[in-house]
């Protein structure tokens, strides 16, 4: 027996060994290709940013993405889930499928250089306030140098680039969710811009948006009012309602509106009017709760401004699944790997942005740091969600922003237009691609990661989109 025993240790110290040589020789792999095609991705991440294209419409933006993949040997599928700017790219040596997450939508509205200052671009009708030019660029240069080292040592592994447009607001991933196109995925990565570094396992809340349209009669405003039913007054009546119901609703619910359509003259009563909403909550069955509550409302303004309401199911997300199997990874990559340290010009600049930040909540120098391993919720919502439902999903926050940055401001737009974001995207791709790698290489983990995932979700869990069957809305930025 205690022959039997030693022989068991020294093979499991052998295997280990083997293991770790195994991990020191990617990670030498992994520093070669991303050296490789740093400027490549660099310039992909900043052709995208300059586009600036909004959800649904990035045609370039994609079509940059597609090409540089073809070229490194990708096979392309366009046009996935009949969206023109979805894609995947893939390259197979068989064995488990790692899916890599992709975005590049811009946010209308934020049409900033990359100035320190708010500067607005003329030539512009959006800007990448949530960095994700940065997002598809540092995803598809983790897919290529996978690719390499699947390709050099000859592991049995899928990769496969997800090229996802319309994250903000459109859900893009929902629908190719909802179409079948992650059926046969062992895991899904991502990661996103933002002002810290973390790879903590993440929940978000999930979300539910609706246009809502009103319709009334047109009539003079001074000659003859009576004869007119305002439009604009439903919406209005509705938003009332809607914010009398803040009072009664969970405390982790988030409710906020924008007004679409509201006339065009004050002498004319507007016929059509239309406002905006979205519903979110942690919990997907509460988001349809409050999202009925909220229909109701439009009913009764219509009924109480003697007018007609319609509302069209915009985009609809599940809550963020966190995954500590995949996430422990992570976390190990982004800490041997450390943050992100400025130049003397970058900390220059960074401290001109960051006079102007409103209560920020970090300080330069954040940056260099990696948040400690813990739970976390964040507000905001993803479509990458739906996916963590259904297939175990790990995911890594690199700081491209200048610490204490919101997402979806001007401060975000201009320095995910530097040398300070393409830092960040530099070092995402290198995460994802080093963790993609020691899944491959350790395949328990990926069993690990299915069993969390059977054990959160439940036997029971089926899943159904909170859009529903609506088709994809190619229009919703128009």
């Amino acid at each position: 027996m205690g022959w039997k025993s030693n022989q068991v240790q020294r093979l499991s110290v052998g295997l280990l060994t083997l293991f770790i040589a195994s991990l020191d020789a990617s990670q030498n792999s992994v520093n070669q290709s991303i050296k490789k095609h740093q400027s490549t991705f660099e310039n992909v991440a900043m052709d995208i940013w300059d586009l600036a294209e909004v959800g649904y419409q990035e045609y370039k933006s994609s079509e940059i993405l597609i090409n540089t993949l073809k070229k490194n040997g990708f096979k392309i599928t366009t046009g996935v889930a009949n969206i023109p700017t979805a894609f995947i790219a893939e390259y197979s040596n068989g064995g488990p499928v790692i899916g890599i997450l992709g975005e590049y939508d811009a946010l209308p509205g934020v049409m900033q250089t990359s100035s320190p200052f708010k500067e607005t671009r003329a030539d512009r009708i959006a800007g990448h306030a949530c960095g994700h030019h940065m997002f598809g660029a540092a995803s598809a240069w983790a897919a290529v140098t996978i690719k390499e080292w699947i390709e050099e040592t000859n592991t049995p592994g899928t990769i496969r680039f997800y090229g996802t447009p319309a994250e903000e607001g459109g859900s893009g991933k929902v629908y190719m969710v909802r179409e079948g196109f992650f059926k046969d995925v062992d895991i899904a990565l991502h990661w996103h811009p933002g002002s810290v570094n973390h790879a903590n396992p993440r929940t978000s809340n999930a979300n539910k948006s609706a246009k809502f349209t009103f319709n009334g009669i047109s009539a003079h405003a001074a000659g003859s009012p009576d004869k007119g039913r305002s439009a604009l007054d439903g919406v209005e009546s509705m938003n009332m309602m809607v914010n009398l119901m803040r009072e009664h609703i969970p405390q982790d619910s988030r409710i906020h509106y924008v007004i679409t359509k509201g006339g065009l003259a004050p002498n004319v009563v507007p016929d059509v009017a239309e406002v905006y909403y979205y519903v979110r909550h942690p919990e997907m069955h509460m988001v349809n709760e409050l999202f009925q509550r909220v229909v109701k409302a439009a009913e009764g303004a219509a009924i109480g401004t003697d007018t007609k309401v319609t509302h069209e199911i915009m985009h609809g997300n599940y809550s963020l699944l966190p995954n500590d199997a995949i996430q422990k990874v992570m976390y190990q990559k982004l800490t041997q790997r450390g943050g992100i340290s400025y130049d003397k010009n970058e900390k220059k600049y960074a401290e001109k942005i960051y006079q102007t930040l409103v209560s920020p909540s970090g300080k330069i120098g954040d940056q260099e740091n990696v948040l400690p391993y813990r739970e976390t919720h964040g507000y905001g919502s993803t479509d990458v969600g739906d996916i963590s439902w259904i297939v175990p999903t790990g995911g890594v926050r690199i700081a491209t922003w200048v610490p204490g940055t919101s997402a979806h401001s001007w401060q975000a737009v201009a320095a995910g237009g530097t040398s300070i974001g393409l830092k960040g995207t530099k070092l995402a791709a290198e995460i994802l691609s080093e963790t993609a790698i020691e899944l491959l290489l350790d395949t328990s983990l990926i069993d690990q990661a299915k069993e969390e995932l059977r054990i959160r979700t439940g036997d029971k869990f089926k899943y159904e989109p909170l859009l529903g069957n609506r088709a994809p809305p190619l229009d919703y930025r128009n």
